[in-house]
């Protein structure tokens, strides 16, 4: 595997190693001790979640501090623009963003470590987005920071997105930041 740098600290892209032939093709997407010893993250994944999509749906930007959440990001079906938004209070980077198209072909991983809002724009008829938590769901602490906040500016590959309600609500990161939650979050 090879891992590659964000200009966001903490973030990173993974290129898993593909065996692949006239049968089709093979790919590690998770294997603890490889991830520890090639590319030095240690992780505890203890929940997998798998999200369908159709084109132009956006889903996100969310996130969850309690417990703090990291997600591994694959898309095994379609294409997706990946999308992480820096809310570490404290980081030199906070309010940035990093996107990415990752598809079924370039099979490409993104990881969010904990102090990142997530989301993604699918980009094919039938997007499937399959991301390991570092942290079990909690609906309490759990929010999310507007998709189109103009303070981070995303650059979304799509003008009229099929959003939910939740997310169409959502507040922004300004307002996330004036929360206590936000000052107690753990990174």
């Amino acid at each position: 595997m090879q891992i590659k740098s964000t200009p966001l600290r903490d973030l990173q892209v993974i290129t898993p190693k593909i065996f692949e032939d006239q049968r089709g093709f093979f790919i590690e997407s998770w294997r603890r001790d490889a991830f520890r010893e090639e590319l030095g993250l240690d992780l505890d994944f203890v929940q997998d979640n798998h999200s369908r999509s159709g084109r132009n749906v956006v889903r996100g930007l969310h996130f969850q501090w309690e417990p703090a959440m990291g997600k591994l990001m694959r898309v095994t079906r379609g294409r997706a623009f990946l999308v992480a938004v820096d809310i570490r209070p404290d980081s030199p980077t906070l309010g940035q963003w990093f996107g990415l198209e990752v598809s079924e072909e370039n099979k490409l991983l993104v990881w969010a470590p904990a102090g990142f809002a997530r989301g993604f724009c699918a980009l094919s008829e039938v997007t499937d987005i399959q991301y390991k938590c570092t942290g079990a769901y909690n609906p309490q602490g759990e929010s999310g920071i507007l998709w189109n906040d103009p303070a981070i500016g995303i650059k979304w590959p799509v003008t009229d997105p099929i959003l939910s309600e939740k997310d169409q609500k959502a507040q922004t990161l300004d307002q996330w930041l004036e929360r206590p939650e936000a000052s107690n979050f753990p990174y």
